[in-house]
């Protein structure tokens, strides 16, 4: 068997501290062209993006190593326009961006609609796959899975696993299964078992204290910024959160007050996004 290429991964991991902390620069650059790039078909020029980083005070040379590691990972494609470097979304990198997409706009913060089913998955790998074993379980994590002992993930609800094993190269090394808990197994606890739910639960507080204060973090000098920051911060949350039903979730779960605070600020921001967007960044359509 071959081993599976890990830039075929169809998503980028996560690489922010969380909210509050500093975002690191790829993290940035992906919530940038997911806001300004995705669904356009075109290309930035390297300069418009320092600039535009410059307004969350990410310099210059952070920005450019930044653009050349993405092009290493496949996630961003470089053009070269007379003496301007463009760069625009690989099919991968928009992949990963229309499902975090999907996830922001329609799939929502909180989970009600669980119908109490959950998908378990068992792997084997050969103790010298560390890699393999890296890339599947970045994927099970992203996919909503938590460990629930060794070798075997869980996720809430029905999860199509075929994807992951195909793109992994890892078909007859993993097992799928859709299934109900049964006594003396309780979902309140298994939950509590796969998944650090009282850090999801931190991570929702920690974004309501850095944005719900009536004042937007200070590395942010304008609403292009701010947005920016806004969305990245709020994307990390989507990743690192499972959906975990609402009803085994403690009280007062944060979740609902951080999407409403989210989409309230978004609103605000996006307008004078959208604007200094229009003057700043420097767009190229490539040919097809």
């Amino acid at each position: 068997m071959t081993p599976p290429d890990p830039k075929r991964r169809p998503q980028a991991e996560p690489d922010a501290a969380g909210p509050g902390a500093a975002a690191r620069p790829q993290s940035l650059m992906l919530t940038f062209f997911g806001i300004h790039v995705l669904g356009t078909g075109t290309a930035l020029s390297s300069a418009s993006v320092i600039d535009a980083f410059a307004r969350v005070e990410v310099g210059e040379d952070a920005v450019r190593s930044t653009l050349t590691r993405m092009v290493g990972r496949g996630l961003l494609e470089r053009h070269r326009r007379g003496r301007r470097m463009y760069f625009s979304l690989t099919a991968r990198a928009a992949a990963v961006l229309a499902d975090g997409e999907e996830r922001v706009q329609r799939t929502g913060a909180v989970n009600r609609a669980w119908d109490g089913t959950w998908t378990l998955v068992g792997f084997s790998l050969p103790e010298s796959w560390r890699r393999e074993r890296h890339d599947l379980r970045s994927r099970l994590v992203w996919a909503g899975f938590g460990p629930l002992q060794s070798g075997l993930w869980v996720a809430p609800g029905r999860v199509d696993v075929a994807p992951i094993a195909e793109e992994l190269g890892l078909g007859d090394r993993i097992r799928a299964f859709h299934g109900e808990a049964a006594a003396p197994t309780e979902a309140g606890p298994l939950l509590r078992t796969a998944f650090d739910v009282d850090a999801i639960a931190e991570g929702y507080r920690s974004f309501l204290d850095r944005w719900g204060g009536g004042t937007a973090p200070a590395e942010a000098r304008d609403d292009l910024g701010r947005l920016l920051l806004l969305h990245t911060d709020w994307l990390d949350l989507v990743r690192r959160d499972p959906h975990l039903p609402a009803e085994h979730l403690p009280a007062q779960w944060p979740a609902a007050r951080a999407e409403t605070l989210f989409r309230a600020l978004s609103a605000d921001f996006e307008p004078g996004a959208r604007r200094i967007a229009e003057e700043i960044l420097d767009r190229w359509e490539p040919e097809a």
